[in-house]
């Protein structure tokens, strides 16, 4: 049951880093555009809470 719950948190640890770096890459990439720079600033931010959360999980 352990294992299960290891495993969950990884993917959960993968999944957030790859939705924080794809907001930061595109943050970079469309820097002249106003509005997406918001989205992908959102974006960021949600992948951020992504792997902070599974990271707290994964400590506590």
């Amino acid at each position: 049951m352990e294992e299960k719950k290891m495993i969950f948190n990884i993917i959960g640890l993968i999944i957030g880093i790859m939705i924080l770096g794809a907001g930061i890459y595109y943050f970079i990439k469309e820097k002249n555009d106003q509005e997406s720079r918001k989205i992908y600033l959102i974006t960021s931010g949600v992948g951020a809470a992504v792997l902070l959360g599974f990271l707290l999980k994964m400590v506590v």
